[in-house]
């Protein structure tokens, strides 16, 4: 699926609280020509009750989850909610799920994932199946197949969140996409697309997933603290051994105690990128040279340290500085400046 005319996205960041923050974002991905808006899981609004909202007010931007958490939702429940979100907001849907912490799979299932690879594997398989219409059984016990009944649909891609090669690898054996979350482009390009078509390729598929990747974005101002700004954006992500594992092995010094010296690195090691509104087009030009399909915007630490319309205008001045990059990009592979740009499925 394209992913609109310059292959950026957009994520509403934090916790969704009103209708107006939501729609804000929408509308703005929807001036941009976007290709997709996306959000998270969120404990105030469900992401998919939000997304119909704003299709009915008028937002026309394609939509996804980056990442629910599957112990919340049964596969047959997943599926029904992302065929719904499709349905009534009339466009393609991305259902992008991971598993979560395992102290958080404990609190909902009673105890953790035995291996949370596994249980990737099957949960994405069970929803992929579910949307194309097959019988799924589910359950430790192997209860009786479950299936949804038949209701066309505009198209939903089954996604993954990835942030290790071995999830990369599962990923490419059943997902349709897979959305990384602070992955450096270095790390993606060496580590993560090969183990996605490793993955891939043992399944006997034709091509590896598409790639979505949520970077944190900040544009140069005076009195900005790029540093704090990170540490607004990622605390809690940095606290998190996952992250901080990642990350050490994209050669970042994260110590999960000390999160504060850890947005530093995000920093200058420009994973939250930051700079004129051309130097961040630069850098996120380097995600789409490391085999990225979709870089998607994260304006989350302005947005929490100076409010949304900070945020986006950021991000609009952001996207206005990446349209000239590429079509320079185009132009110098030969392309016809006459050509149709890309459109959003």
């Amino acid at each position: 699926m394209s992913a609109g005319r310059n292959g950026l996205g957009l994520i509403c960041p934090a916790g969704v609280e009103s209708a107006g923050q939501a729609l804000a974002f929408g509308r703005c991905a929807d001036r941009l020509g976007l290709g997709r808006l996306w959000l998270g899981q969120y404990f105030t609004l469900d992401p998919h009750q939000v997304h119909v909202h704003l299709a009915a007010s008028g937002v026309r931007t394609s939509r996804g989850t980056s990442v629910t958490l599957t112990p919340l939702r049964h596969p047959l429940e997943a599926a029904l909610q992302a065929r719904g979100a499709a349905v009534l907001t009339g466009r393609p849907f991305v259902a992008g799920f991971g598993p979560g912490t395992p102290d958080f799979v404990a609190s909902m299932l009673g105890r953790p994932y035995p291996s949370p690879l596994d249980a990737m594997r099957r949960y994405l398989t069970a929803v992929r199946g579910l949307l194309d219409g097959e019988a799924v059984r589910w359950g430790e016990h192997d209860q009786g197949a479950v299936a949804l009944p038949e209701l066309e649909h505009p198209a939903v891609e089954v996604g993954a969140g990835v942030l290790r090669p071995g999830m990369a690898r599962v990923a490419g054996e059943v997902a349709d996409c897979v959305i990384t979350w602070m992955t450096p482009p270095d790390y993606l390009r060496d580590i993560i697309v090969p183990a996605l078509e490793e993955g891939a390729a043992k399944a006997g598929r034709p091509g590896r997933p598409r790639v979505i990747t949520v970077v944190h974005v900040a544009t140069r101002r005076e009195g900005r603290n790029p540093h704090a700004l990170a540490f607004h954006a990622a605390r809690a992500h940095l606290s998190q051994p996952n992250y901080a594992a990642m990350l050490r092995s994209a050669g970042l010094p994260i110590d999960p105690a000390d999160p504060v010296s850890g947005a530093r690195a995000l920093v200058n090691f420009d994973v939250f990128v930051s700079g004129t509104p051309a130097d961040v087009a630069g850098e996120l030009g380097r995600y789409r040279e490391a085999g990225v399909d979709e870089v998607v915007l994260n304006p989350c630490g302005v947005l929490l340290a100076e409010g949304a319309e900070a945020a986006l205008r950021d991000v609009e001045e952001i996207v206005a500085a990446f349209a000239p990059r590429r079509e320079a990009d185009r132009a110098g592979a030969g392309l016809s400046r006459g050509l149709p740009a890309d459109v959003p499925p």
